[in-house]
């Protein structure tokens, strides 16, 4: 059984029946404040955080609930409810896990599902080759550091300024006998002027196994 809260000032059962948080394997406790999160979370933990982005204090919530010990390290991700936009950097700047638009798409399901358990992350420190896709830079090349990492992100050093929600391609080659690994990213979070949270949003290959692999193992 999944349990999700849901932060929302309103009944989103419209906007999600037909998805993954509306199966019969999936308990919802739907609150509108921080302080029902807690509350909620100390009676009974839960496995994954939705925030709609439609609550008036959606960021500020999130950063509340990132503060706190009992809920800091769980996955929280937002609905979207508009292009992206100002709203959306303000709740990735505040750290939540993703945003999922509204309404639904193909692989909505897939990425909530991804980020159900927050992965096992490894702190670590290895070069990576990197190049912005798109927009006014794109095709810049440059390098950085990976600091930690899971199957599904790293947080990256990078002497170069990013910006939420900048693709980028990267190429790295994991410590130790695990091989390299190609894909692509989204920077979704800046957490310091050089220290930026990005998702993996393809690998190409085998690659997240070995990045499972890699996380899992025992270090030297």
């Amino acid at each position: 059984m999944i349990r999700a809260i849901v932060l929302s000032p309103r009944n989103i059962e419209a906007d999600l029946q037909g998805t993954l948080l509306w199966r019969q394997n999936v308990e919802r406790v739907r609150v509108t404040s921080t302080d029902d999160v807690q509350r909620a979370v100390a009676r009974q933990p839960a496995h994954i955080l939705i925030v709609d982005s439609a609550h008036p204090q959606a960021a500020e919530a999130v950063i509340t609930l990132r503060n706190d010990p009992l809920t800091r390290e769980m996955s929280i991700v937002a609905l979207g409810r508009s292009e992206f936009g100002s709203a959306h950097v303000d709740l990735l700047q505040s750290g939540v896990n993703a945003i999922l638009p509204l309404p639904p798409g193909p692989d909505w399901d897939d990425r909530l599902m991804r980020l159900v358990n927050v992965p096992a992350r490894r702190v670590t420190r290895f070069k990576v080759d990197l190049a912005l896709e798109g927009g006014r830079r794109g095709g810049e090349h440059f390098s950085g550091r990976a600091l930690n990492l899971s199957v599904h992100g790293l947080l990256l050093e990078s002497r170069l300024g990013l910006e939420v929600g900048e693709d980028l391609r990267l190429d790295f080659d994991l410590p130790g006998a695990h091989g390299p690994v190609h894909g692509t990213g989204t920077v979704i979070r800046e957490t310091s002027p050089v220290l930026f949270g990005v998702e993996l949003t393809s690998v190409q290959g085998d690659g997240r196994v070995r990045i499972k692999r890699f996380v899992e193992s025992p270090p030297p």
